[in-house]
């Protein structure tokens, strides 16, 4: 499938590329999400129905939407889908989104510097080339404090720290938002 609001839908850097998120991706997505719950705003656990409606009722619909509020790309390496993201929460008046990612959880420990950077990089091109959006950011439970160097190295600036913004395993945690502008 397409993006109807988008003229150019694959972006590649080396062997990884972004592309319209695809069918055949969802339970492995499902799976991560899953695993990785902690981090998401996502309050239970996922099912293989769940997974299939979203996809039928928010997913497919996005595709022919002149400004749809999410646009979600599988993560490829070597055509082997390793993750997923987008830009979500988007503000087509105010030209800004958030940036959503995840990868397939065995790759977090080693590898999850070099994919986040080059997921961000591929994810720019799409909202700064493409979009010519003027702002991304990233909206980040205070749980993974290795996140940050990784977004920092990519030029993203620390922007704001909402306190105690989200309740975590019956602890208040606080949200840190790093940004980027585009400087076309």
């Amino acid at each position: 499938m397409i993006y109807k609001c988008l003229r150019k839908q694959i972006f590649s850097q080396d062997s990884y590329t972004i592309v319209p998120i695809r069918m055949e991706d969802r339970f492995e997505i499902m799976k991560w999400r899953n695993e990785q719950i902690f981090h998401l705003r996502q309050d239970r656990l996922l099912t293989e129905k769940d997974q299939n409606v979203y996809y039928d009722k928010v997913v497919r619909s996005l595709f022919d939407n002149e400004k749809p509020n999410q646009i979600l790309f599988s993560y490829l390496e070597n055509g082997k889908c390793i993750g997923y993201g987008g830009l979500v929460h988007i503000n087509w008046i105010d030209k800004n989104a958030e940036i959503s990612f995840i990868m397939e959880t065995s790759l977090e420990k080693q590898y999850f510097s070099k994919h986040w950077t080059t997921y961000l990089a591929l994810i720019q091109k799409l909202a700064f080339d493409e979009l010519n959006f003027h702002k991304v950011f990233l909206y980040a439970f205070d749980l993974r404090p290795h996140l940050y160097p990784v977004v920092e190295n990519a030029g993203f600036l620390k922007e704001a720290v909402l306190k105690e913004h989200c309740l975590f395993e019956g602890e208040y945690k606080d949200v840190v938002i790093h940004s980027k502008f585009n400087k076309c």
